[in-house]
């Protein structure tokens, strides 16, 4: 928290002791009054100057209380985003196969759910039981002339309170922990009820009944435990409580006798009694700060168990290749998914020389795409190699090694940003750089549509914040290569299903320009339209995960295998 904010920090140091201080002398400074009035004898001065100290010292404590609420709020939220930017940076470290396992998905999700309330609960508990020390020092050294019983009760009679709490913190804390899947499961149904993304077909086919049922039945499920525990909690929190309420009453009882028999003055009857009725709330408090703090590290630890979470070293400094006339090579690359009982890519060899031209095509789960993860060292090989200008890719500095590719994947993001930063998204260290945007644009066949727009390259896309603009699918697509497009640097470039949502003449028009503009770049190209793969130097036929064949486009015809049979049946579609 110091390193949060360190002024902060101090103030609520300096705050906690004072508000830890003033109690005691409050209690004092009654007794003084009391007895000042009964010893008055008509002179009203000593009872007002004990009155006028005592209201100066109230005073004090309400000022430290306000200032100790006041630093903890501009803590919070100081605190909070420094916790979530640790989550935020943990999660960049993390290779693509975390964000595809369930299980590191709930131990994120545990983590993001408390981290703005629980280290600042934690912080503010800690400072809190340090003032209820320091008070109950106070209250002791002012009780034990009375009685050191006292104090010995007034420790015994917390003590049932503190163990249900820690007894019960710790049941919260399991519920939290083995729930976290269907908590999950539960914000995912939300989403598809409350997203545009999804509206299309939940509405067309019907589905919100069926999945706000779904929504309700895991909330049902949850409240039925919160709901047990809720109330087992309430009950025994009840039952411990009278047990110090019988403490109370009975040290009042002893006091009042004591006051009763001229043992003790009303004055110190009336701070004893304070002291008691605050001692054991400051007791009560500090305990309950413990037990809490419990529960706050059981929570923290679902973050330090993140944060710790061991990940991937991406090894490599190399910035340049020995032979950089080689290309890329694919060697004997074999590659499973965690779980999965066949390889989603078997022994693939390949060669890609500077400026060569590769398509790929295949069935959908034929492992085109796996390739590409593979090359972007987004996976890494189970065995095999890939190699780029005569250099395992292992060896590379990974900044380097994708600075050199630019890729548009079937699946890629519609950034509900700028149209201009969508774009300069593919080269990040020029994402503000409007020439190289609208070059990238017009590469990409997206200039056409973004200059008419009024803002052009400034319009925001997407309709998740105001004034933003919906695109078409097609159009989409064409910002999302345009993107690809960006990186002039790149001397891979990768599409994959670049045209799917293109019309005909789109496509026709993209491919006669890229193979104008990549003609010194090496391109890999996915697609199942043979229209355009056929413009290739080498197509590759993948068939679970294995390629069958290579060869040119009339090389592959004159065969008359499975791509000759594809593109046959794709030719008469068109007739």
């Amino acid at each position: 928290m110091a390193g949060t904010s360190p002024g902060a920090t101090v103030t609520l140091a300096a705050l906690t002791l004072i508000a830890g201080v003033l109690p005691a002398g409050i209690a004092y400074v009654g007794k003084l009054i009391v007895d000042a009035v009964l010893a008055a004898n008509g002179d009203s001065t000593a009872a007002l100057e004990a009155l006028g100290l005592e209201a100066v010292l109230v005073v004090a404590l309400a000022a430290a209380q306000r200032g100790l609420s006041i630093t903890e709020s501009l803590l919070r939220a100081q605190l909070g985003q420094r916790v979530n930017v640790l989550i935020l940076k943990k999660a960049l470290t993390l290779d693509l196969t975390h964000f595809e396992d369930a299980t590191v998905y709930d131990r994120m999700s545990r983590a993001r759910r408390e981290a703005s309330s629980r280290p600042l609960a934690l912080v503010r508990r800690v400072f809190g039981l340090l003032q209820n020390l320091v008070s109950l020092v106070g209250f002791g050294v002012l009780l034990v002339p009375f009685s050191p019983l006292t104090v010995v009760v007034l420790v015994l009679a917390a003590i049932p309170a503190f163990w249900a709490e820690a007894k019960y913190s710790g049941e919260a804390f399991r519920l939290f922990s083995w729930r976290t899947p269907e908590t999950r499961e539960q914000a995912w149904y939300e989403t598809v009820l409350a997203r545009e993304d999804y509206a299309k077909e939940v509405q067309l086919y019907g589905l919100g009944p069926f999945f706000l049922g779904r929504y309700e039945g895991i909330f049902d499920k949850l409240f039925d435990a919160d709901r047990r525990l809720t109330i087992r909690r309430g009950l025994g929190g009840f039952l411990v409580g009278m047990v110090s309420t019988a403490a109370f009453y009975g040290a009042y009882g002893w006091i009042a006798i004591s006051a009763v028999t001229a043992r003790i003055t009303l004055g110190e009857m009336t701070m004893y009694l304070l002291l008691f009725k605050q001692g054991q709330s400051a007791l009560a408090a500090s305990l309950s700060a413990v037990g809490g703090m419990y529960e706050d590290s059981l929570y923290l630890a679902n973050l330090y168990a993140f944060l710790e979470m061991p990940v991937h070293v991406q090894a490599g400094g190399a910035t340049v290749g020995p032979d950089p006339a080689d290309g890329l090579r694919f060697e004997g690359v074999s590659f499973a998914y965690p779980g999965a009982s066949t390889p989603a890519i078997h022994d693939v060899t390949l060669h890609i020389r500077p400026g060569a031209k590769l398509a790929i095509v295949g069935e959908n789960g034929s492992g085109k795409t796996t390739l590409i993860k593979l090359l972007t060292r987004l996976y890494q090989p189970a065995s095999g190699r890939i190699l780029l200008d005569g250099l395992d890719l292992r060896e590379w500095e990974i900044g380097t090694l994708r600075a050199r590719i630019g890729v548009i994947f079937q699946d890629f993001v519609r950034y509900h940003i700028s149209a201009g930063e969508n774009i300069g998204a593919g080269d990040v260290a020029a994402i503000g750089d409007e020439g190289r945007q609208r070059e990238a644009a017009e590469r990409g066949q997206a200039w056409s549509f973004l200059s008419s727009f009024p803002e052009g390259l400034q319009t925001r896309l997407g309709r998740w914040f105001k004034s933003g603009r919906e695109l078409s699918g097609g159009q989409w697509q064409k910002v999302a290569l345009a993107r690809a497009f960006m990186r002039k640097g790149a001397d891979i470039l990768v599409l994959d299903e670049p045209t799917a949502a293109m019309d005909a003449e789109a496509e026709a028009q993209i491919f006669e320009q890229f193979q104008e503009t990549a003609q010194h770049q090496m391109a890999i190209l996915i697609s199942h339209r043979f229209s355009t793969v056929r413009r290739a130097d080498q197509i590759v036929v993948l068939e679970g995960g294995r390629i069958t064949e290579r060869g040119t486009h009339a090389e592959l015809l004159e065969r008359n295998g499975r791509y000759a049979r594809l593109f046959r049946l794709q030719a008469e579609g068109y007739r």
